[in-house]
This record gives C-alpha cells, structure tokens and sequence, in this order.
C-alpha cells in the first residue's frame, strides 16, 4: 500500500510542485501586508497632533473631494476609536483605494492603493497571475490554482501514508531533522518532519482556500458544516458610489454608534449603512449591521452579528481561518511559518527526487559496467 501511495504522490508532487511553492510562498508574503503598509507609510495612518474635536464630517468630505479627480467618488469612511489615527475614505476607483485625512485639521494626507508587490502576490496566490477573462471565457489561472490546492491536499494525505512509522522509535527519529549528517539528510528531514509538523496547518489552508476556486467544493463545504450555500454578490452596497450622500447625517449616524459601541475596533459608514467591528467574535470580519435614513440620519435597522444569515457568517470564518487571523498575531505568525515551509517541500522534494535518480542511475551504470567487463 505504501508503495502505491509513493508513486501517487510523486506523480502529483512532479508537476505541481512549482505551482504549490508559488502559491503557498506568495500566500506568505501576504500575512503581514497590513502591517508592513502601516510601518512603511506612518504618514498617511497617524495625525500630527490630536485636538479635543475632529471638524464636522460634511468639511472633512467636502476636503477630501476636492482632492480628487472628478471621475472619483468617496464610497464610505472607516473611522478608528485612535484619536491619533487619520479617517480612511474608501474611492470609487482604483480597487481598494483609500484616501487618508487628518479629521482635526482637514489635511489630505495621501491616497493609498495597493502596493504592486503585493498587489502581484495577490494574483499569484489565487489566479498564477492571471487576469478574470471577459465574457464566459474560462479563467485558466483560477483552475490551475484550485487544481493544484486540491492535489496539495491530496499530496499531504499520502505523504502521512508514505511517513507513517511501524515504532514508537521510527517515530521520533522520523520527526527529528539532523543538521549535522550532511545537506541531503538535513532535507530529507526538513521534507519529512516539516510536512508532518505543518500537516494541520496546510490541510486547513487548502480546504478552506478552495471554496473560492471551486463553486462546487463551496456548496459541499458550507452543506459539511449545515450551511447553505449562497450567491455572494461582489457589488455589494458598500462598493456602491453614495449619490448625493448627506455628510451631516453620517457624522450623526457615527456619534450614535461610536456611544452604543465604545469598545468597537472601526466604524464604517456609507450612505444609508453602517458597520460596526467589534471583534469579539474570532471572526475578523463579523460585524454588527446598520441601515439609516440618508434623510435623517435615524437609524432604522439593526442587524447584530449573533442574528446574521450562517452562510455571511461562514464566509468571514473561512477567510479568518485561512488566513490565520482569528487568533491574532500568535495564529498569523504560526501560519505564515507554515505557509513558508509548505511552500519548501516541493523544493526539498525536488531535490530528494532528483538526487535518488541520479544514484540510482550511477548504480545501474556501475553494474552494467561490471557485466561487461
């Protein structure tokens, strides 16, 4: 049996190997972008000075506006309990771009969008780097990353079957990695006891990372967990362009909530909804979910995270697992060790493969060269 498990995970390690490394090593470098943005532009995230009172929100907006280009429209504000952090203004275009102002003083402090490193990272972790093909066309680097994730799973599963030990002794000398028994024992213990140590790990990124290659891996994936699966919409309302929001009413709609949460982690606000992180949930992107009357400022719709539909729920429990962030920063250093060593095995095995071929080859060639002589 183990015999049969070797050659199917040499057969999948062979030719996605390269694609597993890439995937694995750029989902990484992403763990830790929000703070590596922040300590590379303090800039744009601090104020200079903090004052008893930020200015109304119709001049901060009116500010902000008159900063951008005229085909570029606020979407919404997210603002931090930090009186020391700047208000981040969402822009309709580029993607995910933000502009950052200091509330007390009015000052533009800079438009932020996404750095092309990590932009780039982005796209190799889930499309190879790919662009979404127009029309019904097939999005080639989606299913290749999604193919590939699924092998990877498979390809851990049977390198357990291929690891499994007959003694309590072969495993503890199977989960020992030997520095000092030359470079091709070092990695063969490297390959061996890293994979069994980030076995969890790594299993837990695939499963979870596939239900966005896959719509059928997502509906049996929330169907496993008693969920059903929906149509998640990627214009939501809080992608939509506000027409002719009342600022007024959503500095009224901020104090309001900013009262009723003191503990909150941000408040966002667009025209006519709201959103409330406070983070008591492991689920970094559980909130509570408000609608007001853009002409009031009333706030005329609760949504608590607790009554939320299960499948919204579950989409933010599938990113924060995925990511490693529902545990803090303990879980997202521990992730991005384990996405760094997935992303050597095929490296090591590489080379473990490699090496045992061209031994092999040297004793078939010595013998045949004894036959003949």
């Amino acid at each position: 049996m183990k015999k049969l498990f070797r050659k199917l995970h040499l057969w999948l390690s062979v030719p996605f190997g390269v694609v597993i490394t890439l995937i694995c090593f750029s989902g990484a470098m992403l763990v830790f972008e929000r703070e590596i943005v922040q300590w590379s532009n303090p800039q744009l995230y601090q104020v200079q000075s903090v004052s008893s009172r930020a200015l109304p929100m119709d001049e901060i907006m009116a500010r902000a506006q008159n900063a951008l280009p005229g085909d570029v429209k606020i979407q919404g504000v997210t603002i931090y309990p930090d009186p020391s952090r700047t208000y981040q203004i969402s822009l309709s275009k580029p993607h995910k771009a933000s502009l950052f102002i200091d509330q007390y003083t009015g000052e533009v402090k800079g438009i932020y969008t996404r750095h092309t490193f990590f932009s780039t990272m982005f796209r190799l972790h889930r499309w190879l780097l790919g662009s979404r093909p127009e029309g019904d066309g097939i999005f080639w680097g989606k299913i290749v990353v999604g193919t590939s994730t699924l092998l990877f799973a498979i390809i851990l599963i049977s390198g357990v079957a291929i690891w499994w030990p007959r003694s309590v002794k072969g495993l503890k000398n199977s989960l020992r990695i030997n520095f000092n028994r030359g470079f091709r024992i070092m990695l063969h213990g490297l390959h061996v006891a890293g994979g069994i140590y980030t076995l969890l790990l790594l299993l837990v990124m695939a499963l979870t990372g596939l239900t966005w290659s896959f719509g059928w891996y997502r509906t049996a994936f929330y169907q496993a967990f008693g969920v059903e699966s929906q149509q998640h919409s990627g214009r939501s309302r809080a992608n939509q362009t506000p027409k002719n929001a009342n600022y007024e009413n959503w500095q009224k709609v901020y104090e309001n909530l900013a009262a009723s949460n003191p503990g909150n982690i941000s408040i966002t606000i667009n025209d006519g909804s709201a959103s409330v992180s406070n983070n008591h949930y492991g689920n970094t992107r559980g909130s509570d979910r408000y609608k007001f009357d853009p002409i009031s400022g009333e706030i005329i719709e609760n949504t608590p995270y607790s009554k939320q539909l299960k499948s919204s729920k579950m989409r933010g429990w599938i990113y924060s697992t995925h990511t490693g962030t529902f545990g803090g920063i303990s879980t997202r250093i521990l992730w991005f060790l384990g996405a760094l060593l997935g992303a050597s095995l095929p490296i090591t095995g590489y080379y473990l493969w490699i090496k045992r071929m061209l031994i092999t080859s040297k004793k078939l060639s010595h013998k045949n060269h004894n036959k003949f002589t």
